[in-house]
């Protein structure tokens, strides 16, 4: 069956699960119709998502916390912001703790896997996901869908990180690896400098990097979803 979806389109993928899955939070997530890559990007919401995580293998790390917030009609909406500590199933390592600033005690008192990815459905539905190298963002919450609802989430995807690539390889010009990462990018569009390692600081970091990108791609011109795609 995994096959058969990745051969499909993502709203077509949608439609099939909305058909298969039992009622659920991942349910109410596929009855919202994906965003069009037509769509203007003015009349597109967006979830700006980052995780803290024990490291980046989704297959044998776990996520330790959750960041996210909302841009809508290209602003982004802080009262929408949402930061959750998940819930550990053993001792943090003192490396994790050093990084993230998580604590044992922390990660005891934080919540449920399964009630946080539950919560953060319901904010993705209807949205397309923004995150810095993405593909981290996507293969936890992908575990965390197939662990608990047996499925992958069909969701459209805009990495910030990505963007970034293809406007340093249009310059014809060599850049180093570190040119993409978020700090760096910040500062050569001038933005200022947050502390790091902080999921809901490090998605409104991403959050503003996406707007200056939207800014610099579009100019006055209007600007569709699918050329951030």
């Amino acid at each position: 069956m995994q096959v058969l979806f990745k051969l499909l389109s993502l709203e077509m993928t949608r439609k099939l699960l909305c058909r298969k899955v039992n009622k659920s939070a991942f349910k109410a997530y596929l009855k919202f119709k994906l965003p069009s890559p037509q769509n203007e990007i003015k009349d597109t919401e967006f979830i700006v998502l980052d995780f803290e995580t024990t490291g980046l293998d989704s297959r044998k790390d776990s996520i330790l916390s959750i960041g996210y917030t909302v841009i809508r009609n290209n602003r982004v909406v802080l009262r929408e912001n949402g930061h959750q500590i998940i819930k550990q199933d053993k001792a943090l390592r003192s490396k994790n703790v050093a990084i993230h600033q998580i604590t044992d005690t922390d990660a005891q008192q934080g919540v449920d896997k399964k009630e946080a990815l539950d919560a953060l459905l319901m904010v993705m539905a209807g949205k397309v996901l923004v995150a810095h190298h993405a593909e981290i963002e996507l293969g936890f919450i992908n575990k965390l869908c197939n662990e608990i609802y047996g499925f992958s989430i069909p969701i459209r995807v805009v990495d910030t990180m990505k963007l970034e690539k293809k406007r340093l390889q249009r310059r014809h010009s060599g850049f180093k690896s570190n040119q993409l990462r978020l700090f760096n990018i910040r500062k050569s569009y001038g933005l200022p400098r947050y502390k790091a390692h902080n999921a809901l600081e490090d998605a409104i970091s991403t959050a503003e990097v996406f707007i200056v990108m939207v800014a610099k791609y579009c100019g006055e011109e209007k600007c569709r979803l699918r050329m951030f795609l």
